[in-house]
């Protein structure tokens, strides 16, 4: 049977298992995808269990700094995002190191039919997660994509990244702007996770045709998503299809084919709702 997990810290709560389970059901694929807690120094764990049969792992929080130091080479994305969520141990013993978190991401968009091309993008937060999503959103040609954040520094340091794509704001300078239209705003920060909403004036909100919010909760929806629907925002949605989005790119990696996103989709919601 082919081997197959997630390595963080903490990991208990994780529906990875759930969601790659589904997957292998689907394709009729015979594999096993556990969860491991990651104790010490994340090389010691990825040693182990590839040294155990292991083909290939997921990697989430704090490890996926350790991981992309961990891989012999990596993709496009994850260069770019300096972080792994993705593993594969190839046929020479080499290991390779992916980033699927913002193609995840650009997946779920499509799916929902938000703005991407040629879109005005306001993205809120500057850590890993906008780090991550950054480059494969630019490949999808926005017309301008600004960051916000509260530290400008952190939001600087993304832009000048990606030279004369990305603009860097600091909360203060956005809401100061009049007439500022966002076709689409992204919440990359940790606010639903801690339960407040970022300080984007309500103007904005708005005037934005949809939102979404990295973050996701069982009922689908966040305190910023209800607070940008509240304010008028026809398309919001949380991060759930960006969830299975980039554990179906994960599969494909491994598998050389891609699970039917939508179906676990609509599975991995109904499981959520009735727990």
């Amino acid at each position: 049977m082919l081997r197959y997990a997630v390595l963080g810290n903490p990991i208990a709560h994780s529906l990875s298992p759930l969601i790659h389970a589904h997957f292998a059901q689907q394709l009729r694929i015979d594999l096993s995808y556990e969860r491991i807690l990651v104790k010490g120094p994340f090389k010691a764990a990825a040693d182990d269990f590839f040294a155990h049969g292991g083909r290939g792992c997921n990697v989430t929080l704090p490890c996926k700094l350790e991981a992309c130091a961990y891989a012999h080479k990596l993709s496009a994305a994850a260069a770019a995002a300096g972080a792994v969520n993705t593993l594969k141990q190839e046929a020479d013993g080499t290991v390779s190191g992916f980033n699927t978190d913002g193609p995840g991401l650009m997946l779920d968009l499509k799916r929902l039919q938000f703005p991407l091309q040629q879109a005005r993008v306001l993205i809120i937060g500057a850590g890993g997660a906008v780090k991550g999503i950054l480059l494969p959103l630019l490949q999808e040609q926005p017309a301008a994509v600004t960051v916000v954040n509260r530290t400008l520094s952190r939001a600087q340091a993304l832009a000048q990244q990606h030279p004369g794509k990305v603009q860097a704001r600091s909360f203060a300078e956005l809401n100061a702007q009049s007439g500022l239209q966002f076709d689409l705003i992204i919440n990359g920060s940790a606010s639903s996770i801690q339960g407040t909403l970022p300080d984007v004036k309500p103007e904005i909100l708005a005037a934005a045709q949809a939102a979404y919010d990295l973050m996701y909760t069982k009922a689908g929806t966040t305190i910023f998503t209800e607070h940008c629907r509240a304010s008028g925002v026809q398309q919001t949605a949380d991060g759930i299809g960006m969830l299975i989005s980039q554990a179906a790119l994960s599969f494909e990696i491994w598998q050389g084919v891609r699970p039917d996103i939508a179906e676990t989709i609509t599975y991995l919601t109904s499981v959520l709702k009735a727990q």
